[in-house]
């Protein structure tokens, strides 16, 4: 486990691991004229439980970094360092061990520094197999750099980026649509060719580098971003465009991945019903000046995301009908999902 945390230790991390609190040199934010500092903090909610439930602890850290660093570069910012802290009701060495494994793994990936976490144990208020983890993670930005719906324009394009699946959201209703159709999380999953357990924990993916590149490619021509996690997708983009514009997400360009189908059907639920609470095949979105779209899908394709236009920005009087209008205290804009998704499964 200490090995893979320091792994992520460049030369700015000072001191070794087991310290009472983290150093981090930040001499190197001189350089910058004014230096903002991002901050973000989360957890992985309840798909924590499928984990316990198949005994797997290894990809769990990967969602927390995607859940918490994956946030920092919203703003344009890049990450400097991560803590964790996770709370179990026993502590088994070798299961910690996965965890901060995965999360070093993660801040490896996104180029984050994992400079200090705790593990407490809680006799008599968690199970014995039970645990929660969370993180916190701090990034930079110069200031004339910072991303945000104050940059966006009528007729932007409005880029999705395709997920790897459920991420680490909406697993309250996966564990009761799984649990209400009576499948233990070991049984075979034909759809997926794994078990239901390791299908429903694959990792979120990192949004990080291949997003910071993109912005050292495009510069000004990125306007503004969004992390589609809870809330879906709709209430995600509304806080990042301005409070006079409006985008229709057009349902027809993408197909949701079978994950999304197969546990809909299961739940006897339309797809339309679930774009609240799960991503649909959308992780993350990207506001881009019109001329740029192309050259930025091209960007993230080299990375290994794909990416694909959902829509456009557009300001002055907007269609009839109900849209989302911002979430979680922000007041954007206004977005609506509209069409019928496609079959062919395309992303």
């Amino acid at each position: 486990m200490k090995s893979a945390v320091r792994r992520t230790h460049g030369q700015e991390v000072l001191g070794g691991v087991g310290g009472f609190a983290g150093l981090f040199d930040a001499s190197a934010l001189t350089s910058y004229e004014r230096p903002l500092l991002a901050s973000s903090t989360d957890g992985v909610g309840t798909k924590v439980a499928i984990a316990q439930a198949i005994d797997k602890h290894d990809t769990i850290g990967l969602d927390l970094v995607g859940m918490v660093v994956d946030d920092i570069v919203v703003v344009g910012a890049k990450p400097l360092f991560m803590t964790d802290y996770i709370a179990c009701g026993k502590v088994f060495p070798e299961r910690i061990a996965d965890i901060v494994r995965g999360i070093a793994a993660g801040c490896a990936e996104t180029g984050t520094a994992l400079v200090g976490g705790e593990t407490a144990e809680h006799p008599g208020l968690l199970g014995i197999n039970d645990y929660d983890v969370a993180g916190a993670a701090t990034g930079v930005v110069e200031a004339s750099r910072i991303l945000g719906a104050d940059r966006v324009h009528d007729g932007d394009v409005v880029l999705a980026l395709a997920s790897s699946g459920l991420h680490s959201n909406g697993y309250s209703l996966v564990r009761h649509i799984v649990t209400g159709a009576g499948i233990p999380y070991a049984n075979h999953a034909a759809e997926f060719g794994t078990t239901w357990g390791e299908a429903l924990l694959e990792p979120t993916r990192l949004y990080t580098r291949p997003l910071l590149r993109l912005l050292a490619q495009l510069g000004d021509d990125v306007h503004s971003l969004s992390h589609v996690t809870g809330g879906g997708i709709a209430a995600n983009l509304a806080r990042v465009i301005p409070q006079d514009t409006w985008v229709e997400v057009e349902r027809s360009t993408w197909s949701p991945p079978p994950v999304f189908r197969v546990l809909a059907d299961l739940g006897d639920l339309t797809l339309e019903s679930t774009e609240g609470t799960w991503n649909l095949g959308i992780g993350f979105i990207a506001v881009v000046s019109p001329e740029k779209a192309d050259a930025a899908i091209s960007a993230l394709a080299e990375d290994g995301i794909a990416a694909w236009q959902v829509g456009v920005v557009r300001s002055g009087a907007r269609p009839a009908g109900e849209f989302e209008q911002g979430a979680k205290g922000v007041d954007g804009g206004a977005v609506r999902l509209v069409g019928s998704f496609s079959d062919v499964h395309s992303h």
